[in-house]
């Protein structure tokens, strides 16, 4: 799934880069950042791991956090995930 440059805007609590890292490290800090912050509140993850979106979107299912989006570039993809 990609997204449209028109999109709305998702106000976004913290910005999480973890580009370079591989599975299953995205994850793991994005989990331990999820886990700081309170329910409803978005987390934006940016990575560079190809398995990510596969990783992100089973985490998600298995949580109950909702992927608000996810954009998919050649280089990185970014996660817009809502703490349930």
């Amino acid at each position: 799934m990609s997204v449209a440059e028109n999109s709305p805007i998702i106000p976004v609590a913290r910005v999480l880069d973890v580009s370079g890292l591989s599975c299953p490290l995205p994850l793991l800090k994005a989990k331990l950042a999820l886990a700081e912050m309170p329910s409803g509140e978005v987390l934006h993850v940016l990575a560079t791991d190809p398995l990510a979106p596969l990783d992100f979107q089973a985490f998600c299912l298995r949580t109950g956090h909702e992927m608000v989006r996810l954009v998919e570039t050649e280089a990185r993809s970014e996660f817009f995930i809502r703490k349930a």
